[in-house]
């Protein structure tokens, strides 16, 4: 840790000089995945390592190769880039990074200082810095939904406008008909047509089904997993459970997204029955966070399962209709549309799993999580499901309020640990 926070001190001393900054995170990057390549962690299966080589290559690669690749958000038709064999640069991904070197802070500092509003989300704020800082290669173009985020499109907007790119915005509609469905296919179809004017190159709609295809059977084994997950135990931390957000959402229809899911499926099988407290997690995870580590890392006694964004559609998709197939993907993802389906998911993973109890992060500058935060309260109560939000930063460890997030975590760890002796 005294490494990673030299290392991260050193890049927040170089911030003003853009391509020593960009030259140390691509070094960091490659020596982590140089680290995880050739030394496994024994303490987690081979899927878990595999997931931690993927994950630093989903980085790293857009970097090495930005005349390749595109600027994404989280909820962006990563399929469509795929088939034409694009390298997406997952924005909240990469300052989670940043966040992992321990020099987040002065890239948000630098987006303030340029302007950018303290209140808006830290994953966002972290990565205009960099755009500022000039820290992250200039891409062809950028793409972007409604989904989820009101921040999406004024944080593609201005780092489009900062690097002179050109961006597409995806207009998701919250309900879905056989209306939403055509007008999400004709903006589809729009996005190739926009690539392709980009890239000079021709669409390939077989490769498309192909990345179609390889989706459906990862989604197969991701189905596997989860269902075997219901009851027995299988190794997490809060670094790897985020860290299969690139795997769900940024390379989901990639072969090597397949392998993992495959493998894991795979070493689940090998765990017993879980025996502890079982702990689901809404919304996104503060992974540097000493309490939360301590408690819910590799620990059978007290497991913490899954978070919701990770599963948020695991439906099969109809690949001989690729783009009726990714429109009604987005269409029926359970974090579209009002908050109640985000609670009507959290619900139902929660019985699924036999969750003892569900702990929430209002992250610093989510509006959505704030708001809905009460909602979801009242609907676990009414299910007598333990329920614990605590406030903090995914990104921003300034934002993080430790004393506070250890008295409250082990208050609702009593909670769970009386009523486990009551059922017994």
């Amino acid at each position: 840790m005294d490494l990673i926070k030299t290392y991260g001190k050193y890049i927040k001393k170089n911030i003003n000089n853009p391509s020593k900054t960009l030259n140390l995170l691509k070094f960091g990057f490659s020596f982590e995945k140089f680290l995880v390549s050739r030394f496994k962690d024994k303490k987690i299966p081979p899927s878990l390592n595999y997931l931690n080589e993927l994950c630093v290559d989903f980085i790293l690669t857009p970097l090495k190769n930005p005349l390749n690749s595109a600027f994404v958000t989280i909820f962006s038709p990563v399929e469509i880039l795929y088939a034409m064999d694009m390298n997406p640069l997952l924005i909240e991904g990469f300052s989670s990074f940043l966040s992992g070197t321990q020099c987040e802070d002065a890239f948000i500092d630098c987006a303030e200082k340029s302007g950018i509003s303290d209140t808006l989300c830290s994953y966002h704020k972290a990565f205009i810095g960099a755009v500022e800082a000039k820290a992250v290669p200039k891409p062809r173009f950028a793409i972007t939904s409604s989904m989820i985020c009101d921040s999406n499109l004024n944080t593609v907007r201005y780092i489009s406008g900062k690097y002179n790119i050109p961006y597409y915005y995806l207009d998701v509609p919250y309900e879905y008909s056989e209306y939403t469905v055509k007008y999400v296919v004709g903006q589809l179809h729009e996005i190739v047509e926009f690539i392709q004017d980009i890239m000079k190159t021709r669409f390939d709609e077989d490769k498309f089904k192909e990345v179609i295809r390889i989706e459906n059977e990862t989604k197969f084994y991701m189905r596997r997993f989860y269902k075997r997950l219901e009851h027995k135990y299988f190794p997490n931390t809060l670094t790897l459970e985020m860290y299969k957000l690139f795997t769900s959402h940024l390379g989901i229809g990639r072969p090597e997204v397949l392998d993992f899911y495959r493998m894991q499926a795979e070493d689940i099988e090998k765990y017993p029955d879980c025996r502890g407290k079982r702990i689901l997690w809404s919304h996104i995870m503060p992974f540097y966070s000493k309490t939360l580590k301590g408690r819910f890392n590799l620990n059978a006694d007290c497991q913490l399962l899954a978070c919701d964004y990770n599963l948020d559609n695991l439906e099969e998709m109809d690949y001989n209709h690729p783009f009726e197939a990714l429109a009604q993907k987005f269409l029926k993802n359970k974090l579209n549309g009002p908050f109640q389906r985000k609670i009507q998911n959290i619900m139902k993973m929660a019985r699924n799993f036999n969750a003892s109890g569900v702990i929430n992060l209002c992250s610093f500058g989510c509006k959505e999580c704030s708001g809905g935060t009460m909602l979801l309260k009242e609907a676990l109560k009414r299910q007598d499901i333990p329920y614990l939000s605590i406030d903090g930063d995914g990104v921003d460890r300034r934002n993080a309020h430790e004393g506070q997030v250890e008295t409250r975590v082990e208050a609702f760890m009593e909670i769970l640990k009386s009523r486990q002796k009551v059922e017994k």
